[in-house]
């Protein structure tokens, strides 16, 4: 019997370098695109002096949102009935969600909120902060050819008191903010800001109207 004849190390490591390659080689093929630059905005963290503290546990839900806006993607308007969204870049997070988290945070920030988290199942709560996140884009003006957009942040709030399940009081926030330029770190920066003003208004008003709750409690409990 003749002995095996032996196999060269770069004949051995061949096929294994061909597999690496053709993938290498996929990455670049049509259809294949590298994942999108991922963005997030901050939670408030200034608000006006002489805010009340409330001692009733407030739970805050995610926001409710069209299809259009209930997405990771970064969306922006050419026309008041359009809707479309920038290439390659997401948020963190779906934007309700994202939303509902900075919510949670400027809350926190606040320093008036005794308890305040996320609505989940068999927490108890006080007040609930239902919401619904009406518009989340960036808006272009199509009579003004490469012009920066302005960013439209609306928020509809509503103070559900519990167990009753009773509306208690309700309001909308709405801001607009122009991006310096049309690069896309501006425009992020568009969208911090207008968000911000919303946020900063939206619980300051929860702040006031819970604490009338508490003293309307009080009183029928007392």
């Amino acid at each position: 019997m003749r002995p095996p004849v032996p196999v060269p190390l770069s004949a051995r490591l061949l096929p294994a370098c061909c597999m690496i390659l053709g993938l290498l080689a996929a990455c670049a093929l049509p259809g294949f695109s590298p994942p999108p630059k991922l963005f997030t905005l901050t939670p408030k963290n200034t608000f006006a002096d002489g805010l009340p503290v409330v001692r009733s546990q407030i739970l805050i839900e995610p926001p409710v949102a069209a299809a259009g806006i209930d997405t990771g993607r970064i969306a922006l308007s050419r026309a008041p009935t359009s809707l479309d969204y920038y290439a390659g870049v997401s948020w963190t997070d779906r934007a309700p969600a994202m939303v509902q988290t900075l919510m949670v945070e400027s809350f926190e920030n606040s320093g008036k909120a005794l308890s305040v988290g996320r609505d989940t199942i068999g927490l108890r709560s006080d007040v609930i902060l239902k919401s619904e996140l009406r518009e989340f884009q960036a808006e272009y003006d199509p009579a003004v050819e490469n012009a920066p957009p302005r960013v439209h942040v609306r928020i509809n709030a509503k103070l559900v008191a519990m167990p009753r399940r009773s509306i208690e009081a309700s309001r909308t926030f709405e801001a607009f903010e122009p991006a310096r330029s049309a690069g896309f770190e501006d425009i992020i920066a568009a969208y911090d800001e207008a968000l911000g003003k919303v946020l900063r208004r939206l619980v300051e008003w929860s702040l006031a109207e819970t604490a009338r709750l508490d003293r309307e409690s009080t009183r029928r409990n007392s």
